[in-house]
């Protein structure tokens, strides 16, 4: 047995003798204390679980520590608190957050006892925004069969910030991945406990759309992070090959980020209330950084060298992805791309040659056109690149999600407009997961297609390999075979080579680095 099976056996206790149906909902004991969750029509759920203490005070911008035990029987009906983060669009986040005291997950059981496979999701925000609670995943367990988890970690520049100070207390040296080793803490967490809520630590999947995807690429990478989970999903995720900052420009932004409040010590900045760091932050780079234990390597070289974990991955983009940034970037701030500055606004961002890839007359709007070469660089071209990297350390399943007709998100909240989103960024989450809560409306062809995705995403969740009842299987590869997920009047599910020329990715991948 290996020690990773043996502890799992140390910590599995048979369901019936965990989990109590109490006066007011099921009762499960975690390593901490007990927790009290509630049954829905799809299951059980308990919500708001600490699995780390609050980093607040003498924690903030510390690792992680274990949560503190409770007596009796805490509450885990509610969601816990949305981490430090700044007001938008989204229903739920109107307001902004400054509350640190964040470090929460939420559980979703199907009925039943038996261990089932897990899924731990990372939600998407840019990783300076969002929370574990953006989708609601509990039909999705129930219809797979598997227990589902949802994680809050540190964002901005609470999760992120890095400065000589701060590498003077880190273990390793190198500051700037609080958020990301909250991500592992919840995985320990899941390890350590989920056996009691009916699920198997041995078969842990984790997934994550956008910054989400962006945080399972990065976790694919970090040996700290060895053991934790079997296999990955990569949501629209590989923007950027995944690359985190190195040390030296994560310590000057952080010099930066701290002048701009006016500290020249760890200790002021811990002293400057939650509203004041967030009021900060704008304009600086939030994200992982290289060169200590974390994170020794680029995740590409670690891919490429074959020190990443040698897990199977289900990768993924969308095809129209880089519109819904094209319509906040123009239409939606009220000056639409027009025809005239359409040149000199492709020329300033990607280049002469990128202009005449993409001529005005071959879109249906210029900032569709513009769009559609963002999304390209942004996020297709890069998945099919990571594709082949991590097609060398183990099976790599992929897709795109291709069906035009789905509904904006955008126009979910209030936006009223009639702009063509396509097959935009986020927009394939609501097939998968109740989205912000919202109730989708999809039609019949596509919820056909939203049970076909949650049959593929459940089955490689349970299994490693994704597979959909009566649908093409979505292909092993590398960067040049890719299944196309459609509406069956869009031509169905089915497999493609054309994906890379689709999205003119000779062009961008000439400009990657190497």
């Amino acid at each position: 047995m290996t020690a990773l099976a043996a502890l799992a056996a140390a910590v599995i206790v048979p369901a019936p003798a965990q989990a109590a149906e109490g006066q007011r909902g099921p009762v499960v004991r975690t390593e901490a204390g007990l927790v009290r969750g509630e049954r829905t029509a799809e299951g059980r759920q308990f919500l708001g679980i600490p699995y780390a203490e609050a980093p607040v005070g003498a924690l903030r911008w510390k690792e992680p520590r274990p949560v503190r035990p409770w007596q009796g029987v805490r509450g885990a009906r509610d969601f816990g608190n949305k981490c430090v983060q700044g007001a938008s669009w989204d229903p739920g986040y109107e307001r902004p957050s400054h509350t640190e005291d964040c470090l929460d997950l939420n559980v979703y059981v199907p009925e039943g006892s038996r261990q089932r496979a897990v899924l731990v999701w990372f939600h998407g925000g840019g990783l300076t925004a969002g929370a574990g609670q953006d989708v609601v995943p509990d039909t999705f367990a129930r219809q797979t069969g598997t227990v589902v988890v949802t994680v809050n970690y540190r964002l901005g520049a609470m999760g992120f910030l890095a400065t000589a100070g701060l590498d003077d207390e880190a273990q390793d040296g190198v500051s700037g991945n609080f958020g990301m080793l909250d991500q592992q803490a919840a995985l320990r967490w899941v390890r350590a406990n989920i056996g009691r809520f009916g699920g198997d630590p041995r078969r842990v999947t984790i997934a994550g759309e956008s910054a989400g995807g962006r945080s399972v690429c990065t976790q694919l990478a970090s040996p700290t992070a060895t053991g934790l989970f079997r296999a990955g999903i990569i949501q629209s995720g590989a923007y950027d090959d995944c690359a985190a900052r190195t040390r030296e420009t994560a310590v000057e932004q952080g010099a930066a980020f701290a002048e701009k409040l006016g500290c020249a010590t760890v200790a002021c900045l811990r002293g400057k209330s939650s509203a004041e760091i967030l009021a900060a932050q704008g304009g600086f780079d939030w994200g992982p950084v290289t060169g200590g234990a974390f994170l020794p390597v680029q995740p590409a070289a670690a891919f490429a060298s074959g020190t990443a974990a040698g897990v199977p991955v289900m990768n993924g983009a969308n095809l129209d992805e880089g519109r819904l940034f094209a319509f906040g970037r123009f239409d939606g701030a009220g000056a639409p791309l027009t025809a005239d500055r359409y040149p000199a606004v492709m020329r300033a961002s990607f280049g002469e040659e990128a202009l005449a890839r993409y001529p005005l007359t071959a879109h249906p709007s210029p900032t569709i056109a513009f769009g559609t070469a963002l999304g390209d660089r942004m996020f297709a071209c890069s998945a099919l690149r990571l594709d082949g990297t991590l097609a060398g350390r183990g099976p790599v399943y992929t897709y795109e999600f291709a069906d035009r007709t789905s509904p904006p998100f955008a126009s979910l909240r209030g936006l009223g407009t009639d702009f063509d989103f396509g097959a935009t960024h986020v927009n394939e989450v609501q097939y998968l997961f109740k989205h912000f809560g919202l109730k989708t409306p999809l039609n019949t062809e596509q919820r056909a297609l939203a049970r076909q995705m949650v049959q593929y995403w459940g089955s490689f969740v349970r299994t490693g390999v994704p597979r959909a009842h009566g649908q093409p299987a979505m292909p092993e590869s590398g960067p040049e075979r890719v299944l196309l997920l459609r509406t069956a009047s869009a031509g169905g599910n089915a497999p493609t080579t054309s994906v890379y020329g689709d999205h003119q990715c000779d062009l961008w991948d000439a400009e990657a680095p190497r």
